[in-house]
């Protein structure tokens, strides 16, 4: 099939998962896409330029597929003379109902509409986690039930019935180019990879740091993922208190800077209150990393169920108790391979199965 993927946020895990499907599908993937940025208005105008591209570019094909940050609605009101017989798939990222707001803001529904009214237009929607799934079928009620009559309740259950999991594929045998020759040496050596943002809640992460230094335990901290605009407060007081304990500070440059400090750390942790797939957990799963990661949101999903009292937390107590346990028991951390967990994720694995899902909404019967 000639697939058109259109994408008006094209950066960060939105431009890896398309690039990456685009090289592994054994269909034709012609991308439209417009630069990740200012994503309020992406999600309101990006599917009016994208439509005017659509047309100029003549992308005509045998299937659309659409990431969540588009207005499918007004893309397919604008191109109906050219994709008004094309199935339609939808592939969520995230969306803008379950997204957590920042401290202090309240969240303005319409986008979350938006998200609502694409679904209803497409022929398959793709979640890219149980989890994500579930929460979004979760919440849709409330959000209908906001509004003042016609709240059209009736459309969840079709809704549900046309939406699958369809996991975010990842790039990862390309990690093993920088795996090293020789084995983990040293004290414990602890990973955040994550965005440096409020979703991710670094603050119980920097105390369990703070609790293992006060226990005079010996381990070293690399605080990789991208920050925005200022470096947070938190990163800010960790990189005064911890010191030379921290071997790295910031995003890596390059995907192999990056690989190298995956293959170099012991245990990755993770503290967020959001997580819709959880990319930097999978990476650093495949880099051999031991995980230690909240029994919530999509990580019980990636840790085998005999692995789950040991690797998975409650509360913050536990993590500085798990935490104390690794840096006393470094050998007993390095012991433990988790890539077979991580690699039913690469592309090499998935994309098959994206093909197969999307050929079957190729083949699904369309009104005459």
């Amino acid at each position: 099939m000639r697939i058109a993927l259109l994408s008006p946020y094209d950066t960060g895990s939105h431009r890896a998962w398309l690039a990456g499907y685009a090289r592994h599908s054994a269909h034709e993937i012609a991308p439209l896409t417009l630069q990740g940025q200012f994503w309020k208005w992406r999600m309101h105008g990006g599917a009016v330029t994208l439509a005017r591209r659509y047309r100029e570019q003549a992308l005509a094909g045998d299937l659309l597929l659409a990431t969540d940050m588009l207005d499918l609605t007004t893309f397919l009101a604008l191109t109906r003379d050219e994709t008004h017989g094309l199935p339609v798939g939808l592939y969520m990222h995230e969306n803008q109902l379950t997204y957590p707001t920042r401290p202090g803001e309240s969240r303005d529904l319409h986008y979350a509409f938006i998200n609502y009214a694409s679904m209803l237009c497409a022929d398959a929607v793709f979640f890219n986690s149980a989890y994500h799934l579930e929460s979004w079928f979760d919440e849709l009620p409330r959000l209908l039930k906001h509004f003042p009559d016609y709240n059209e309740l009736n459309t969840i259950p079709l809704l549900r019935e046309r939406s699958h999991v369809l996991p975010l594929g990842l790039d990862l045998a390309p990690l093993d180019a920088q795996r090293p020759a020789q084995p983990r040496s040293g004290p414990l050596l602890i990973l955040w990879n994550h965005r440096w943002e409020y979703d991710k809640q670094p603050a119980p992460f920097f105390q369990a740091l703070y609790a293992l230094q006060a226990r005079r335990l010996d381990f070293r901290v690399a605080l990789l993922g991208e920050h925005f605009v200022r470096i947070p407060p938190e990163f800010e007081e960790a990189r005064e208190r911890l010191g030379e304990r921290i071997v790295q500070f910031g995003y890596a440059e390059s995907r192999a800077d990056y690989a190298r400090w995956l293959w170099r750390a012991d245990l990755v942790v993770s503290t967020a209150i959001h997580e819709f797939f959880g990319a930097a957990v999978v990476e650093a799963l495949y880099c051999d990393c031991y995980p230690l990661l909240p029994n919530r949101l999509t990580y019980p999903q990636f840790i085998p169920a005999e692995d789950r009292a040991a690797c998975l937390y409650d509360v913050d107590e536990a993590l500085v108790e798990r935490l104390a346990w690794a840096a006393s028991h470094v050998e007993a951390v390095r012991a433990r391979s988790w890539r077979n967990v991580a690699a039913r994720y690469d592309w090499g694995a998935l994309a098959p199965a994206y093909d197969e899902a999307l050929a079957h909404v190729a083949a699904m019967p369309r009104p005459a």
